[in-house]
């Protein structure tokens, strides 16, 4: 049906209702009026399919931007987490040899220290060992002499006890000689 033939129509059943014809015409009149404003109303709310595409288009146009700055953004922060990652392992690396070195210092520290306390216990050893065999050689010597000084008095007894007779007292004293001798080349 055509807009005409429903206003006509419109204006027949009210006037069925007994409504007078030129009220029917205005009611239909302002129904049309009404229901124009209501659908021009909602034409305003939606969107022709041509609009809906070309929305749909920009939209997945944006999406598409949106996911490639995000792509490259990320590419990006991966770069510079990876030159950081490079910046620490050198750094790491870095006081690793740093350590080792200072390490090696006090190894070398401790062992300069060790020798060198090897030495002073080494000189300490010979200084004991000298004083040791000085001693023991002050002491021989004088074993050495009061031995000797023990024999001279017994042969000096010996020859002036009477008991012996004169003949020995010369065998007594050459003797008495060969065993000094013999004591002092020890």
């Amino acid at each position: 049906m055509t807009p005409a033939k429903d206003l006509h129509f419109a204006d027949i059943r009210l006037e069925a209702h007994d409504v007078p014809s030129k009220q029917a015409e205005a009611i239909t009149a302002v129904m049309t009026g009404v229901l124009n404003d209501s659908l021009e109303n909602v034409a305003h709310s939606f969107v022709s399919k041509a609009e809906m595409q070309k929305s749909e288009m920009i939209q997945h146009a944006n999406l598409s931007k949106f996911k490639s700055e995000a792509q490259s953004s990320q590419e990006h922060h991966f770069s510079l987490l990876q030159h950081e990652t490079e910046k620490f392992r050198g750094d790491i690396e870095k006081m690793r040899n740093e350590l080792k070195y200072e390490i090696d210092m006090v190894t070398g520290g401790q062992c300069l220290d060790l020798t060198l306390e090897r030495g002073c216990i080494r000189d300490e050893l010979a200084k004991q060992n000298a004083e040791t065999t000085n001693k023991l050689d002050r002491e021989i010597h004088a074993l050495r002499a009061h031995l000797e000084a023990a024999m001279t008095h017994r042969f000096k007894e010996l020859l002036s006890s009477s008991n012996l007779p004169s003949t020995f007292s010369p065998k007594l004293i050459s003797i008495k000689a060969s065993t000094s001798s013999a004591l002092n080349s020890r």
